[in-house]
């Protein structure tokens, strides 16, 4: 009775094992055998492709041609020697001394910033 069921197992076994083996070699070779006919058909069309040569005259009307602009004048190049002689005839003025002359008493600066003080708050108990 010991050989038959270590027989009935060990036959159990290998159909288990011979299942599983099935299934695997059922979807694998399929698979890649796609995978190499889809690169072999990918490296064939890349092998054979000949890009066309580039030509000089190829970028031209597509491209426009570059040429450098003109330097521009300085608008106060024009006058300079008069605008000089201007500025050294002009009044110089001085702040805070508006309508006031050197002999009267200078102008009293008033304070701008005025604080206002805070009122305590009354303490309710």
């Amino acid at each position: 009775m010991f050989k038959v069921s270590t027989a009935r197992s060990a036959a159990s076994a290998i159909t288990r094992v011979a299942r599983t083996n099935v299934a695997r070699t059922f979807m694998t070779p399929t698979f890649s055998r796609r995978a190499d006919f889809v690169q072999e058909l990918y490296l064939k069309e890349l092998k054979a492709y000949k890009p066309t040569p580039i030509k000089e005259s190829d970028s031209v009307g597509q491209v426009q041609t570059f040429s450098t602009p003109k330097t521009p004048k300085s608008p106060e190049e024009t006058d300079l020697a008069n605008n000089l002689k201007e500025y050294e005839t002009m009044a110089v003025e001085v702040e805070g001394s508006e309508g006031a002359t050197a002999s009267s008493t200078p102008a009293v600066i008033e304070d701008w910033l005025v604080e206002e003080e805070d009122e305590e708050p009354v303490a309710h108990h």
